[in-house]
């Protein structure tokens, strides 16, 4: 990679392992097992080769990364690395069956929660000037939620294992549930309110506002793999019919913004003809399409709805569809080293 393609390497780049892992882990749920498992190790590759160009980005272009945390779009792209994190572990325990690893991740992307939340948050609180709300919100603010969730929901799944330590393990993932929902209303709140009452032009709504849906339907993931955890923990049995309650809130929210937003993008490439063109902000319009497929089949199980399933039978398709059609986006633009889009 040369030195303008890092320079400008935006920080929301390890949607690419989000987007990657929660297709493999659909696919190994829906019995395409081969494709799952060629997608784990493309993933891991993915995200040790991110992590090199993230660290290379630091040493020699230090001043730029210190930017990026002070600017209101792209600090938020940092909390890719949590998700991403704790979606590679998620994909290493359903796909790999390898928890020793799993929990390594989910340690990693704790600690990484935990600093960036505090940074980037704490920089834009600061920060003497800041953006009109129409241009400093967007979707890609909806990462922090996910960031959060990604944590309950690789740690609800190996809790279980943890013996004694299970039922703490458990409450911290059902604090952490909790606290990503409510920053969830909190955002979404913001960015409808930018939705309705200020103008929108085509350019404005890029592919991070799909992120809209991928929140909630990772806030679904984590409460059903909470409740399908519940045998393990005494505080969630006792808040149960809570938690299926506001899981069942989160998917029917996560259900509402796709019809919602296959319209707008309409709008967008087919009414107001803006070009289509491959932006590494898509692989967060890739992920959400994963994850409404993996959440809808877990919630099936979480409150045994087996009606459900056919929505996942389907949706595993559109999702890997997707992230075909986005890598060979990447691909073509690596080979014509044509320079990244500016965000």
């Amino acid at each position: 990679m040369n030195g303008d393609r890092l320079a400008t390497l935006h920080p929301a780049y390890f949607a690419l392992v989000m987007a990657t892992g929660i297709v493999s882990i659909a696919c190994a749920l829906l019995a395409l097992r081969p494709i799952a498992l060629a997608l784990l190790w493309a993933n891991t590759a993915f995200y040790v080769v991110l992590w090199s160009l993230t660290l290379l980005r630091v040493i020699r272009f230090g001043d730029r990364v210190v930017a990026d945390l002070q600017h209101h779009g792209r600090a938020v792209g940092f909390f890719t690395t949590v998700a991403a994190t704790c979606v590679l572990g998620s994909q290493w325990f359903v796909v790999g069956g390898a928890s020793t690893v799993a929990t390594w991740l989910w340690t990693a992307g704790i600690i990484l929660w935990a600093a960036i939340t505090y940074a980037v948050f704490t920089l834009l609180t600061v920060k003497e000037r800041k953006p009109p709300l129409a241009e400093g919100i967007n979707g890609g603010w909806l990462v922090s939620v996910v960031a959060a969730q990604s944590v309950a929901v690789l740690g609800a799944q190996l809790a279980p294992g943890f013996g004694d330590r299970a039922g703490l393990a458990l409450f911290f993932c059902l604090a952490m549930w909790l606290g990503g929902g409510m920053l969830y209303i909190w955002i979404i709140s913001l960015i409808f309110y930018r939705y309705t009452f200020f103008e929108m032009h085509p350019s404005d709504l890029a592919p991070p506002y799909w992120i809209n849906m991928g929140a909630v339907a990772i806030s679904t993931l984590a409460g059903s793999l909470l409740v399908l955890a519940a045998p393990h923990s005494t505080v969630i049995r006792d808040v149960l019919p809570f938690v299926k309650g506001f899981t069942l809130m989160f998917w029917a929210t996560a259900t509402w913004w796709i019809p919602m937003l296959v319209i707008l993008g309409i709008w967008r490439h087919g009414y107001s003809h803006f070009p289509l063109r491959y932006d590494p902000l898509y692989w967060g319009a890739v992920f959400p399409l994963g994850m409404y497929t993996v959440s809808t089949y877990r919630l099936a199980q979480a409150i045994e709805a087996p009606f459900l399933m056919t929505i996942p039978r389907a949706f595993v398709f559109i999702a890997l569809a997707a992230w075909t059609l986005t890598l060979a986006g990447l691909v073509h633009q690596l080979l014509r080293r044509e320079p990244p889009h500016p965000a």
